[in-house]
């Protein structure tokens, strides 16, 4: 490139206060002398440099002066972050080429078998922002539609763990525990957490928040204390306290995963193939080196058969065998939601209630998270099988677990927290004498949602009945709190659609699925 030619390519870096979401995003102006000698287009992708620093970007054509000027680059947060330049800085814009993956991609489409260093290159290139969301959008459904077979999940899984950072910890266990998810106000993670590290051993928990759900881990433990916590953070707070309930996108871990959920969950893909690899790859970066999942089985939960949930235990139980992860699998029930509260507020009430051994304690929550507290305190070679239940209870009704949680959050940062719900609410009643014979969990999710969970943390749904309760035409079954009257009329007319509730005669009961 020559002087001239250089001079020309070179344009003035801008900062665009835009939350653009795992995507590179640039602004040039349409009168820009670049945009118009080099052929740009919108949405086409582009390759920024400064300094020896090199980054791609999707192109974004505005004709405000207010946002760029012609002879200005603007660069979304995410993306001017990266590049790490002053504004005003000299940058060189210049045509991307296509990711050289997208062969890999290709093959797939036809329903060909990917290799690891196929794998390694695509998630490199969608590390490197190489992709477009319609191009990541494109391997999702290919990976979806011709499906991955065991060995190319365990190579997605282990190339994803390599995408970012992988933390080491001086633990000869280090003890893990996820959900597949489905189920809500099922926050026993925040119980389990406290007691395996009140026991003596390590459990670094770190969680994703909330994307169509009304409440993560990390959204509920945000209602208590601080979750952004920087990987030296983390290692600060689980040097203390052998535990951490933090949020898992400050620490880099599985970047990959986090890009292609970005672009997955919107478009409603939920291929087994991808969850599998997307959990196990963020447990290794993690650092985890037991590991125990959680898959809810029930008519609305996220597996609604038993078949499907044997099938994917026997899938775990290969991956971790191959990866080098000590894994056991409980299949659960999933037949209707896990506590009272959903919503952040609501469910960090419903913990901090089984912590403190309050009488009025959702005694499901609580049996759910002594059994699966149990069989992690299991992991610990001087406990014997069938004893961790027993001694989960201990800690939790000594106090030990509260004192622990405590510690947890004091370390991480204690914020001034209270559960009282959002002030507008409205009380979803029983139609008609009988039992409640089904809870739609997905529907109850969608409700809460709409009422502005999680962003509104005091927003949500209280339930007050629950599967084969008997009740009485206008007894309450739940109420509604939203923060936002549109949130507040949103959630009451799904609810009035559909209230989520199926009440009938005793026989017609949902039977709970047996823990196995």
């Amino acid at each position: 490139m020559t002087s001239k030619a250089s001079a020309k390519s070179m344009l003035k870096l801008k900062r665009v206060a835009i939350d653009t979401y795992h995507e590179n995003v640039a602004f040039l102006h349409r009168n820009c002398e670049l945009y118009r000698a080099e052929g740009f287009q919108a949405l086409s992708k582009i390759s920024i440099m400064a300094n020896g620093t090199r980054i791609h970007a999707v192109l974004n054509v505005v004709d405000d002066e207010h946002i760029v000027s012609p002879n200005q680059l603007g660069l979304a947060e995410q993306a001017f972050i990266q590049l790490d330049m002053n504004e005003d800085h000299l940058v060189c814009v210049e045509h991307a080429e296509p990711p050289g993956s997208m062969d890999a991609v290709r093959r797939k489409i036809n329903g060909e078998r990917l290799t690891l260093t196929d794998f390694r290159y695509i998630t490199a290139d969608i590390i490197d922002n190489r992709y477009s969301r319609m191009e990541m959008a494109t391997f999702l459904v290919a990976c979806a539609q011709s499906g991955l077979d065991r060995e190319e999940i365990l190579y997605l899984t282990q190339a994803m763990t390599s995408s970012g950072e992988q933390i080491k910890w001086d633990a000869p266990l280090v003890a893990d525990k996820h959900c597949i998810g489905g189920i809500p106000g099922n926050r026993t993670t925040m119980i389990i957490v406290p007691i395996v590290a009140a026991h003596g051993l390590m459990i670094p928990k770190t969680s994703s928040r909330a994307i169509t759900s009304p409440a993560g881990t990390a959204d509920t433990m945000s209602v208590l204390s601080e979750v952004n916590l920087t990987p030296k953070k983390m290692h600060e707070v689980v040097n203390k306290t052998d535990a951490c309930l933090a949020w898992g996108g400050r620490a880099n871990l599985a970047p990959a995963d986090d890009i292609l959920i970005s672009v997955e969950r919107p478009l409603g893909i939920d291929s087994e193939g991808q969850m599998l690899a997307s959990i196990l790859s963020k447990k290794l970066a993690a650092g985890a080196t037991h590991l125990l999942i959680d898959i809810p089985v029930g008519p609305t939960a996220k597996v609604r058969h038993m078949n499907q949930a044997l099938r994917l235990r026997k899938m775990f139980e290969y991956l971790g065998d191959r990866v080098g992860l000590h894994l056991e699998v409980v299949i659960s029930d999933g037949s209707q939601p896990i506590g009272n509260g959903i919503g952040p507020a609501l469910e960090a009430r419903d913990v901090m209630q089984v912590l403190e051994n309050q009488v009025d304690a959702p005694a499901d929550l609580k049996q759910k998270a002594l059994q699966l507290a149990g069989r992690i305190l299991e992991f610990d070679p001087d406990v014997r099988g069938g004893q961790g239940y027993a001694i989960a209870r201990d800690i939790l009704e000594d106090g030990r677990a509260l004192r622990k949680m405590q510690q947890i959050i004091n370390e991480q940062g204690k914020v001034d927290y209270d559960f009282k719900p959002a002030h507008l609410n409205v009380d979803v009643t029983a139609t008609y004498d009988g039992f409640v014979t089904g809870i739609d969990n997905l529907q109850l999710a969608k409700i809460a949602s709409r009422a502005g969970a999680p962003m509104d943390k005091h927003a949500g749904v209280d339930l007050n009945k629950k599967l084969g309760d008997e009740v009485a035409k206008g007894d309450v079954l739940y109420r509604i709190y939203a923060e936002f009257p549109a949130d507040f009329k949103f959630a009451q007319t799904l609810a009035d659609e559909n209230n989520g509730y199926s009440i009938g005669p005793a026989d017609a009961i949902t039977q709970p699925y047996m823990e196995i």
